[in-house]
């Protein structure tokens, strides 16, 4: 028998036009709850004048198709560019605007906060930020559930940017922090097992694994090898797509790089994104001529093409958490060489699908595309097992799993409520 659909309120800190691997997971998701008939409450981040003028131009497709559901609705709050990343937003104070307000006047059946540290200010530790909870105020008053969905490992952020010496004396006070923010949601969801491990050897509570993080396996296929962004380039290519931002170690790449040329030398090596270290890496590439291609943005066949033509899909970042575009090239039949980093053992399986790599070793990343590119055999048995080693994360399995737990905590809420009346 078919369920009620449920009054859904979805609250996010990122979302288009503002770039980033969390905003299509919650554009994704909405659709998805949409086509279930589900009533969706979108609480999202505003685009204004403060963010950089090829943010606020940024075309992205598929957004207006969700403002052709009935059961569609949406709300914009008032935002200030990161203090660290001026192309990714904060919200601005609770004293501007209310969330309490907004989930009133919805009255939802759950509420779903995706990237909730960033809402609260964990992205600029508590410099800028919403300043509580987002969401916990309207959950206590009404015994509404209230979940997190547990996108950027925060703790491998802070860590990065501060550097080990000062992470060491920050260390200590992580778990008060990381325990009463989780104690603010009735359920906190990770996507990795390793993540969820690590956390809750950081006291968050009530946390539990998820798979939620999925990807369109029918859109990401092999068969999209038709669309070629160079036609008739048949170097063996190596590609990233991602942020072009510190974090992701972008700038490794070009160290890995030579090292590969020098026994590969028509290799190629396609960086498509784009980020706070554009200049930077476009600058640097100069020097390997036509080696190295610096696309920008791509979007559309254009980029499925992209992830389907790549001999090896390349991903040096140590912060990842779950990586969704690990995932979009596996399900394109491309092989992945990541560096051991927290969920990358549960995307890329050594000498199945790809190969990890020492962190922050370049010596060792480009031995392991070498190894690839220069056995024909390998490459090929890796391709063949890319896909089918991805499709437990197509997108409608895993969001079958994440609206059975929204009914499941639905559910124990109103039993909770019966008990409450009698």
């Amino acid at each position: 028998m078919k369920k009620q659909p449920l009054r859904i309120a979805i609250m996010t800190g990122v979302y288009a036009p503002f770039l980033s691997g969390v905003g299509v997971a919650v554009h994704q998701r909405v659709r998805w709850l949409l086509q279930q008939g589900h009533e969706v409450f979108l609480i999202h981040p505003e685009i204004n004048d403060k963010f950089p003028i090829e943010v606020r131009d940024r075309k992205v497709p598929g957004l207006a198709e969700l403002k052709l559901y009935p059961n569609f609705s949406a709300y914009a709050y008032p935002t200030k560019p990161l203090i660290f990343y001026k192309s990714l937003p904060e919200p601005l104070h609770y004293r501007h605007w209310s969330d309490t307000e907004l989930l009133s006047d919805f009255q939802p059946d759950v509420v779903v906060v995706e990237e909730a540290p960033a809402m609260r200010g964990f992205y600029s530790l508590f410099l800028q930020g919403y300043g509580r909870p987002v969401g916990s105020e309207y959950g206590k008053l009404t015994g509404t559930p209230i979940i997190s969905v547990f996108h950027t490992d925060i703790v491998a952020y802070i860590r990065y940017y501060l550097g080990d010496t000062l992470f060491g004396f920050l260390r200590p006070i992580l778990p008060i922090f990381i325990k009463q923010f989780s104690e603010a949601y009735d359920a906190n969801f990770f996507s990795s097992r390793e993540q969820l491990a690590k956390y809750t050897s950081l006291k968050s509570q009530r946390s539990e694994y998820l798979p939620y993080q999925g990807i369109d396996c029918e859109k990401f296929h092999p068969k999209n090898i038709f669309y070629d962004p160079i036609p008739h380039d048949h170097r063996p290519t190596i590609l990233f797509v991602g942020r072009v931002t510190a974090e992701k170690n972008v700038d490794q790449l070009l160290d890995v790089y030579p090292l590969i040329a020098a026994k590969i030398p028509d290799v190629h090596l396609v960086i498509v994104g784009s980020g706070p270290l554009d200049e930077e890496i476009r600058r640097r590439a100069q020097k390997f001529a036509s080696g190295v291609t610096i696309w920008g943005e791509s979007h559309g066949t254009e980029l499925l093409g992209w992830f389907a033509r790549a001999d090896v899909f390349v991903n040096p970042s140590v912060t990842e958490n779950f990586c969704t575009t690990n995932n979009e090239a596996l399900a394109s039949g491309t092989p992945v060489v990541a560096v051991i980093a927290p969920s990358t053992s549960e995307q890329v399986f050594p000498g199945k699908n790809g190969f990890l790599a020492e962190p922050n070793n370049p010596i060792d990343f480009a031995q392991k595309v070498i190894t690839i590119l220069e056995n024909p055999d390998l490459k090929a048995s890796l391709t063949q097992q890319a896909r089918p080693s991805i499709l437990e994360f197509d997108w409608s399995a895993c969001m079958e799993k994440f609206e059975d737990k929204l009914y499941q905590l639905v559910e124990a809420s109103n039993q909770v409520d019966l008990v409450t009346a009698e």
